[in-house]
C-alpha cells in the first residue's frame, strides 16, 4: 500500500491510544473527541488490513501485529517530534504545549510566582498545569513531566532540582493557641487536635522532627485528613488546630498574624521539589524554558 498524510496522522493517534491504552485519555492528550479518535483507528486498521488493538468494554491492548508496528514507527514519530523541538531553538518566540502535573504545594510555591513571567517570556507556548498529590505515572497520562519532592520521584525519570531544602513547621492560629495551649515539645501533640495529611501513595503523613542530630516522627491524632495544604487553610486560620506544612506556606500567615510557629527548635529540612520527566524523550522546550524560569527566579530558594 502507497504511504499518505492521513497515515502519518493517524499514526500519531494509534500511538496515543497504544501509551494510555485508553481512548478517551487519548482524545485528551490530542485534543479531540474520543470519538474522533476510534473513527481514525478504525480507518487505519482498514486500509492497513490488519487489527491493531483488541479492544472490550474495560480494556484496550495491542495486538500482536500492533506490538510489531509500534516498534517499528515509535522511533520515527519520536525523531519528528524531536525535529520539531529543534526548531524552536531558532524561533523568535518559541511555540508548543506543555502539560505537567505537579503536587498543590508545588503549584503555589513554584509555578504561581513564575506564571507572569512565563507568560510575558513565551506567549506562544501553551502551558497546562494540573495540581494532584496522588502518585501518578505521568507519562501514562500525557504530561510531559511532574514535580514531586525529592524522594518520590520515579528511578527511571530525569530530574531536575528546582528548590532549595524544605523547611515543614507546626502552626496554628493565636485564637487555637490561647484555648488549647502551646505545645513544648513534639510529645505534647498526643493532647492536640491535628489536622493529618494523606500523601500521594495513599498513607497517613507522620510529622517527622529534628533536634541536634535526632530524628523521629509523631503520629498524631485528629478527626480531619486531608491531601492539600489548600483544603485544610480555612480550618486551620480559623482555630480548628495545628497543621504540619512547608514553612514557605505557611510565611504569609504568620507575617500577617494569622498563624504561629510551634516547636520551631524541633522543624526539620526535608527535600525539595524536582522536576521530572522521561529519560526516552527529548525535552519539551516548553519544559526546559519553565525549569531555567524557575532556577533563575528562584521563588522557593535554590
Amino acid at each position: 500500500m502507497n504511504f499518505s498524510r492521513a497515515d502519518l496522522a493517524d499514526i500519531v493517534y494509534f500511538l496515543s491510544v497504544a501509551k494510555h491504552r485508553n481512548f478517551r485519555r487519548a482524545a485528551i492528550e490530542l485534543s479531540v473527541s474520543t470519538s474522533a479518535v476510534s473513527h481514525a483507528l478504525k480507518g487505519l486498521e482498514d486500509r492497513l488490513g490488519v487489527r491493531l488493538f483488541n479492544r472490550t468494554s474495560r480494556s484496550v491492548t495491542l495486538t500482536a501485529i500492533g506490538e510489531i508496528f509500534h516498534s517499528n514507527v515509535s522511533p520515527h514519530i519520536d525523531a519528528i517530534d524531536g525535529a520539531f523541538e529543534d526548531l524552536n531553538k531558532f524561533r523568535a518566540a518559541p511555540t508548543g504545549r506543555l502539560r505537567l502535573n505537579v503536587l498543590g504545594d508545588a503549584a503555589t510555591l513554584l509555578i504561581s510566582p513564575v506564571l507572569p513571567a512565563f507568560m510575558e517570556r513565551y506567549p506562544e507556548v501553551e502551558l497546562e498545569i494540573s495540581a494532584d498529590n496522588n502518585m501518578v505515572d505521568v507519562i501514562a497520562e500525557g504530561f510531559d513531566g511532574g514535580i514531586r519532592y525529592g524522594g518520590t520521584v520515579p528511578a527511571d525519570m530525569i530530574a531536575q532540582r528546582l528548590s532549595a531544602d524544605i523547611r515543614w513547621v507546626v502552626v496554628g492560629s493565636p485564637n487555637y493557641l490561647s484555648r488549647y495551649g502551646t505545645p513544648n515539645h513534639p510529645e505534647d501533640l498526643g493532647s492536640h487536635k491535628c489536622f493529618r495529611g494523606r500523601s500521594g501513595y495513599n498513607k497517613i503523613v507522620q510529622w517527622e522532627f529534628e533536634q541536634s542530630g535526632h530524628e523521629f516522627a509523631v503520629q498524631v491524632a485528629g478527626n480531619i485528613i486531608v491531601n492539600t495544604t489548600e483544603t485544610l487553610m480555612p480550618a486551620l486560620l480559623s482555630g480548628g488546630g495545628l497543621a504540619y506544612v512547608p514553612a514557605l506556606l505557611a510565611k504569609p500567615f504568620v507575617d500577617e498574624g494569622k498563624l504561629a510557629v510551634v516547636l520551631t527548635e524541633w522543624s526539620p529540612l526535608g527535600p525539595p521539589f524536582y522536576m521530572y520527566y522521561s529519560s526516552r524523550k527529548q525535552v519539551p522546550t516548553g519544559l526546559r524554558l519553565l525549569c531555567e524560569l524557575i532556577r533563575e527566579l528562584k521563588p522557593a530558594g535554590f
